[in-house]
């Protein structure tokens, strides 16, 4: 592989494209300013605007979420996973039919294997622009997302409308809905006691993993963050691992399937057969199946690195009743 075919599968941070009219509160206060970024697949974006940076998947999505501060992600759940690890800032995540059945603060580099079919959101609770990475399950990234029926109410009254076709009509450019599609309907109430409200204690115990505990698990050996042998055990298609100085192979390697690195803290030297290329924090690479290749910090200090791989488990569920 030449340096420019791998520079073609490297996302660079200061390279994201935000899309500001994603989701459906794009214009509801309060949500107004958040940013989507969709890195690898086509993500669960509602919008035309969405930029997509690679759109090839390995079997699952990668995105990212920027917010300033105080600025809030609605209420909405997902079919299949949805994980988020703390890149910058200060986040609190919420969950429930309206967001009071549990939540939890998480500090930079901490990871969140959100239970599949519950309700959650998430707002910005720092003094900076935060930004929180993201990785979605499947190749679809499980179809799209179901919103809170509130969320769908409020957009609709700052001008928003979600069609059950998936896609936004927003109002203030002048769009409204076809006559051939109808409004997306807003769950009932039979349908809302389907999802589960766990809480903080059903959660954080199983599904939140904090950095500087994955740093001590990763001082001789990748620490196995998400999956079946992982300190956060499931199987939602993908393997997660966190990297740490102490803990990269000593040789080069090769896998068989797709491994996704995101930079978390410090530099790293990504040597494959072809060249080199330096990763930084909130970079996204996507190493394709059989290449040969070795990771090492290109400086002294703190280094980690999130590693995701693909798994041959189905893209389901990850909540456990």
């Amino acid at each position: 592989m030449t340096p420019q075919e791998m520079e073609s599968r490297i996302v660079r941070y200061g390279d994201l494209i935000p899309c500001k009219t994603a989701f459906i509160d794009a214009h509801t206060p309060g949500s107004d300013q958040k940013e989507n970024f969709t890195i690898i697949g086509g993500g669960v974006s509602e919008s035309a605007d969405q930029h997509v940076h690679i759109r090839d998947t390995p079997g699952f999505n990668i995105g990212a979420a920027g917010q300033p501060p105080k600025c809030r992600n609605s209420l909405h759940s997902h079919r299949t996973a949805e994980v988020f690890f703390v890149l910058k800032g200060r986040w609190r995540f919420f969950w429930g039919r309206w967001g009071k059945a549990g939540e939890v603060v998480l500090e930079e580099g901490d990871i969140f294997n959100i239970p599949t079919g519950i309700f959650r959101g998430f707002e910005n609770i720092g003094t900076d622009y935060g930004m929180i990475m993201a990785i979605l399950g499947g190749d679809d990234a499980g179809g799209g997302v179901i919103w809170a029926p509130q969320v769908i109410e409020d957009a609709r009254a700052h001008g928003l409308v979600l069609g059950a076709n998936g896609k936004l009509y927003d109002s203030k450019k002048g769009q409204k809905l076809p006559d051939s599609v109808k409004p997306m309907p807003l769950l009932s109430d039979d349908e809302l006691k389907t999802f589960p409200e766990p809480t903080t204690a059903d959660v954080v115990p199983n599904y939140v993993g904090r950095y500087w505990d994955l740093m001590a698990l990763s001082d001789r050996q990748p620490a196995k963050v998400i999956g079946e042998q992982g300190l956060l055990r499931d199987k939602p298609g993908f393997e997660v691992e966190l990297l740490s100085r102490n803990s990269i192979p000593a040789t080069p390697y090769v896998l068989d399937t797709h491994e996704v690195l995101m930079p978390m803290r410090g530099h790293w030297r990504l040597e494959f057969d072809g060249g080199t290329k330096t990763l930084n924090p909130g970079d996204t690479c996507a190493v394709p199946p059989g290449l040969r290749h070795a990771l090492a910090p290109s400086m002294t200090g703190e280094a980690s690195l999130y590693r995701v791989t693909k798994t041959a488990d189905k893209a389901g569920p990850t909540w456990r009743h």
